[in-house]
């Protein structure tokens, strides 16, 4: 959707060296241009932050690449700044935006391109056993659903993690066992055997749930929601 400008891009460059030079505060300018001094405030952050091209009205929706949005979070979990500090930085229409992408991060949920449908990093699938399946599911459970990590670890695909973890959330360890084919399955458990493997399984998706509630209360404490 096109953003209609309010405020004449020369304007707010005028405006911000009016304040940076001590010519004009904060309230005069936002009383001569009718805006809100929040806004004020933020044009003057955008400048020190970018120069005069934060001042620059987005046209339309920006995208954002992968490796941009990636490196935005490591920034800020490195402790380089707020996340106000960050979204400015990379230009962000606000804070939400850079936390959302944190949570992301931190479940090792796909962080794609934005606009572009996004590129995920694949490894080649290939048959596995019940037994190496199991393994796979408990270890990206553990480690926050990391589907790429999980792949490069176990030599199979992001396709075929994620799809492995979504059927033993669904059906349990039933849904980790091929039963492709007429003959009979060598993927069996017994039953003692089957709930044990869920139980561990289970206990691994609630470490992950504890972690990402952690995670949660942490931003908000820290950090508001909106500039």
């Amino acid at each position: 959707m096109v953003r209609k400008p309010k405020i004449l891009f020369e304007v707010k460059v005028a405006a911000v060296k009016d304040y940076l030079n001590g010519e004009k505060s904060v309230t005069k300018i936002s009383d001569e241009l009718s805006v809100n001094p929040s806004t004020v405030a933020m044009w003057i952050r955008l400048y020190n932050a970018r120069g005069e091209a934060g001042l620059l009205t987005k046209r339309k929706n920006t995208s954002y690449p992968k490796e941009l949005k990636i490196e935005a979070v490591e920034e800020y979990l490195a402790g380089n700044g707020s996340l106000r500090d960050i979204s400015l930085k990379y230009g962000l229409c606000s804070k939400r935006q850079l936390q959302n992408w944190i949570i992301k991060y931190n479940s090792h949920e796909e962080i794609k391109s934005s606009g572009s449908g996004g590129n995920q990093i694949m490894t080649k699938g290939r048959v596995t056993t019940l037994d190496e399946r199991i393994t796979i599911v408990e270890y990206c459970i553990e480690n926050n659903k990391n589907y790429t990590v999980t792949g490069r670890k176990y030599e199979v695909s992001y396709q075929q993690v994620r799809n492995w973890v979504l059927k033993f959330e669904e059906l349990g360890v039933d849904g980790l066992i091929d039963c492709r084919g007429k003959r009979k399955s060598k993927d069996q458990l017994s039953e003692i055997e089957k709930l044990k493997t869920e139980m561990k399984l289970l206990e691994a998706k609630n470490k992950r749930l504890e972690m990402e509630n952690e995670l949660l209360k942490k931003l908000e404490e820290t950090e508001g929601w909106r500039y």
